[in-house]
Formats: structure tokens, sequence, C-alpha cells
């Protein structure tokens, strides 16, 4: 088992949960108890103190009883709702950046279960031009970002740094050499094209000096998706290590909520 956040909260939610009735169903009325016994004394005068420490709540319960519903919110929340991601890596170059912090929608896809990751409630599917999270069908621990171009059924090309979809060649609009973020500069032999995918008009990044990756010709199987990357020469996608899973879907990217490195980019919603 990997003792990823999920699983991390998902226990922590069932200890404090196991906590909080067992002292509901066995330690609470034995304090009572004792303080109507302490209370019902006869002769002597009642003694607060005696009574209300004879009362008074674990400190372990007392933890329980405040963390829990707060573990279950947050739990419900990343399980099924939205939950934040951090991009680490250039690969998505121009539409995100490193450092970004985005905000996936969890049950864009479908509602799964924590840690096991099973499909409980299906919602709708990946389309084309979609920006998704998944599990790294290598290493599931992991999760990578990319955008899907191929969906169950397509036939997907990619020669001389063109994608086809189903025979067709995908358009391309030529706007500019991109531009560094560190320096301001243009980049040399690295320019930025728009592409379409379906109704979704997005950025990529391209660059000429890079040996053109070749050799892509298949037909997405069911049940999987093709994904890339938007800095198309410098992405570790399907083109190398294959499709996606449906199984490994985590959700869709919709929004970009922090960049220390560039407040310009907080609110941003990805496309």
């Amino acid at each position: 088992m990997d003792f990823d956040f999920a699983t991390i909260m998902v226990l922590a939610a069932l200890i404090t949960g196991l906590i909080w009735a067992a002292d509901a169903l066995f330690w609470a009325p034995k304090r009572r108890l004792a303080v109507a016994r302490l209370k019902a004394s006869a002769g002597a005068p009642v003694d607060e103190e005696r009574i209300e420490e004879a009362g008074k709540e674990p400190v372990l319960v007392e933890y329980a009883r405040s963390f829990f519903p707060v573990i279950v919110i947050v739990l419900i929340l990343r399980s099924f709702l939205i939950e934040p991601f951090r991009i680490p890596s250039g690969s998505m170059i121009p539409t995100l950046h490193v450092g970004d912090f985005i905000l996936v929608n969890k049950y864009a896809y479908g509602l799964r279960l924590p840690v096991s990751h099973n499909k409980f409630l299906s919602i709708g599917e990946p389309e084309r031009g979609d920006v998704v999270v998944f599990r790294y069908p290598k290493d599931p621990s992991t999760d990578y970002i990319k955008r899907v171009v191929g969906i169950p059924g397509d036939h997907i090309t990619y020669v001389d740094k063109r994608l086809y979809i189903n025979g067709q060649k995908v358009d391309l609009e030529h706007i500019g050499p991109y531009v560094s973020d560190n320096t301001g500069l243009p980049m040399p032999g690295s320019n930025v094209f728009r592409e379409t995918l379906g109704d979704v008009k997005h950025k990529i990044l391209v660059e000429s000096a890079k040996r053109p990756f070749d050799g892509v010709d298949l037909t997405v199987p069911p049940g999987r998706y093709f994904v890339m990357g938007d800095n198309r020469d410098n992405s570790n996608d399907s083109r190398y290590w294959g499709t996606v899973p449906e199984a490994n879907l985590v959700g869709r990217a919709f929004f970009i909520w922090m960049n220390f490195s560039d407040l310009d980019r907080v609110g941003t919603t990805i496309h």
C-alpha cells in the first residue's frame, strides 16, 4: 500500500472516529455515572474539583472529537471535489509553468474511492484538449499532467513535429518566438503555436533545433487515452510509454490559484 496523502487522511479519520465513538459508547457513560455517584454521596459537602475531574474528557478524546470532522471534510473535498497540485516540470509550457499551483476537478470523470481509486459513479469522460492529471502508468504513485490529444478509437500519428488525428492534420497557427520568463528575451529556435483540438484552442511550444520525434502511428485502445505535453520537444508522454488507462485518471485541471514567482498567473483559467 502506498501511504500517500489520501491513505494518511483515511487512517486519521478512522482512528479519530473510532476514539470518538468509543468515548460516546463506553467512556462517557462511565464518567457521567462517576459524577452522579459523587453528587449523591451522603454526609460530606460536594467536592467540585473531584466532580470536575471525574467528568473531564480525556485529552485524546478531546483531540479526536475536534479533528475528526475537519479530517472528514478535507478528505471529502480532496477525494471527490477539488484537489490542489503543484507543477514540478516544464513539460506543459507555455500553458503551465514550473511552480504553478493548480486546482483539479476530481469529479469531472467520475467519483472514485480514496486509496483504492475504484470508480463508483460515472459522470463524464475526457475530451480532446482536456488537461488531465493522472497516475503515471509506469509508477502509479507519481502524478503526471498532460493534454489529451487522442480518445478511444482515435488513430494518432505524429510525424515531423505535426499531429494527425484520424488522418487529419491538426490545425496550427504560428504566434511567434517563445519569450523566456527569466530573461524576457525571445529564445532562438523556440516557437509558440496555437493548436486546435476540437473546440479547444491552446498554445504549444516547438523547438526547431531539436530532432523531431517520429514513429507514432497507433489507434487508441478502448478505455485508454493518448496524452502529450504542450512543450512538445520536452515532454515524457504517450509517445514514449503508451496510453493512459481510464482507471489512472485523477481529474481535469482547470485553474491556477498561485505562483509565487509570477503573480500575474494567479487566477488564470487553464485551456
